[in-house]
């Protein structure tokens, strides 16, 4: 209970205190209505502009209705299904739009994980114990708690997860078509907030498959028909990305870049210490913090990597295989889906914490009823020590969740650099800030116009265009240009570099 308690202040504390990011900033131009285009056009058109003129696309438009934010999904970011963006847009509508107010629906969706995962533990363990450890490691999960604080749907598309998944399992118990019709829609649900779903979907398949032993039972008919059936509803979505494949994977190109298999192996066991811990992570976004101790927590690595593997081996071992089947299929088929499309193809999807939860959420599992079932041990000894493992592990989430309550900006966010480079820009008397379409910067400046005063002023241009700058402002700012760009500004101007490896500027005269 306590816990729990914990689970909800950490989801709540400080909504608004992180910086919001380039992903969550497009959350809140769909809930304007508006497309990426038409704020390009009437904002990078080498004019000046005014901060509050900027965020008018980061707010709550009456003019525009659902309809809007469901079109310029469809339009520009078909990857991302309507459903969250249909939820957080009549939220706002109804309680504003503050980014404190934008957060919280992902932050109240998250509590429904609690029951959630409890349901789902009853169903595959059979055991209370387990259900309540899994709601205690959720409570106090870094990664958990971190994305119950984001303007993104990976909190709604974590509940439905688990009750997809709690939901199959009881239909497989009891047969029961009513249940199987709950499936569906838990399944459209899912669907429709999240297109990797289709990886949960294709776990679920193989593990219903997996248990029937091949055969076309009663039970393999009904997943089919439910399955099919959330598929046909899902259908109308899937006609779109076609549609707009070419600016889907324009829009996704991020994740295609290719990295070494030494530093995709690095970034997955990093990753999973995340699920349980991270704050040995504090010190690039926590510079004043004066604990060096904390510093030594990467030494947990070891012991959390050690943790899941045999808790992985112990399921195995010591349950039903419709227990480790699920396990491993829910954790195992998504995961490696990217992982051979990152080794075979190139990319980084299956560094992507979030593209990865459904595998998080099987190992949370594997380790609550590895804990649940040795803490409950006969021999003293044993259950001592397990109980110690059980206090060490929301130890460290606990600590994780403090230390990184208190933070601007974590390792879950972009943009990290913009609360320094606002408190740069805002300190100036009359500040101009220069930028371009370049890169990511259409999603970070419209992150960075949450933190800039209004005196400060914008002129941003499509490159490759040139900003026509005029007099009369204290200090000029270029915010993250091009190479091409910054070497034409540098035939009239000196670049002075602030911050971040250059990444924004001072511009003086050469006279």
């Amino acid at each position: 209970m306590i816990l729990i308690i914990l689970g909800i202040f950490f989801r709540f504390a400080n909504l608004d205190h992180k910086v919001y990011w380039h992903d969550e900033a497009y959350t809140s131009l769909r809930i304007s209505g508006y497309t990426k285009t038409e704020f390009v056009q009437k904002i990078f058109n080498g004019h000046e502009t005014a901060v509050e003129f900027i965020q008018k696309y980061q707010r709550h438009n009456p003019q525009n209705s659902v309809i809007k934010t469901v079109q310029s999904l469809a339009a520009e970011e078909a990857q991302h299904p309507p459903l969250y963006y249909v939820m957080v847009r009549l939220w706002v509508q109804i309680f504003g739009d503050s980014v404190a107010t934008t957060r919280s629906l992902s932050a109240i969706i998250s509590l429904l994980a609690f029951p959630a995962i409890y349901w789902l533990c009853l169903e595959l363990f059979e055991s209370p114990t387990t259900a309540w450890i899994s709601i205690a490691l959720l409570t106090v999960s870094p990664l958990h708690v971190l994305y119950a604080q984001e303007a993104r749907q990976f909190s709604l598309w974590t509940v439905t997860i688990f009750l997809s998944s709690a939901t199959l399992l009881r239909a497989i118990r009891l047969r029961s078509n009513r249940l199987w019709g709950i499936y569906t829609v838990t399944l459209i649900l899912g669907l429709y907030t999240f297109l990797f779903s289709i990886g949960v979907a294709i776990a679920h398949s193989i593990y219903v498959f997996s248990v029937a032993n091949g055969r076309f039972t009663k039970t393999v008919k009904a997943y089919l028909v439910a399955t099919i059936t959330a598929f046909l509803g899902f259908t109308p979505w899937i006609l779109i990305i076609m549609n707009t494949w070419n600016q889907v994977d324009k829009m996704t190109a991020s994740a295609q870049a290719r990295q070494s298999i030494t530093n995709l192996i690095i970034t997955w066991i990093t990753n999973i210490n995340f699920l349980f811990g991270d704050f040995w992570r504090y010190e690039p976004f926590l510079p004043d913090l004066d604990f060096p101790i904390l510093r030594w927590g990467r030494f947990l690595t070891p012991f959390i990597l050690i943790l899941v593997v045999y808790s992985l081996i112990f399921i195995y071992r010591q349950t039903a295989s419709r227990v480790w089947l699920f396990i491993f299929t829910l954790s195992g088929i998504p995961a490696l889906a990217f992982i051979l499309s990152d080794l075979l193809i190139g990319g980084q999807l299956s560094a992507r914490v979030r593209y990865n939860i459904p595998s998080y959420i099987g190992i949370q599992l594997a380790v609550a009823y590895l804990l649940a079932s040795q803490i409950i041990g006969a021999k003293l000894l044993n259950h001592k020590f397990w109980q110690l493992v059980t206090v060490t592990l929301i130890s460290i989430g606990v600590i994780s969740c403090t230390i990184s309550s208190q933070a601007e900006t974590w390792w879950i966010k972009g943009s990290y650099a913009n609360p320094q480079i606002a408190r740069i820009i805002n300190q100036v008397e009359k500040p101009l800030l220069i930028s371009s379409n370049y890169s990511l910067n259409i999603g970070d400046l419209l992150s960075l116009s949450h933190l800039l005063n209004s005196k400060v002023k914008m002129q941003l241009v499509i490159e490759p265009a040139k900003p026509k700058i005029v007099e009369g402002f204290s200090d000029i700012f270029l915010f993250n240009p091009s190479r091409k760009f910054k070497a034409e500004l540098e035939k009239e101007y000196t670049l002075v570099g602030l911050f971040n490896k250059s990444r924004l500027w001072r511009l003086e005269n050469k006279n």
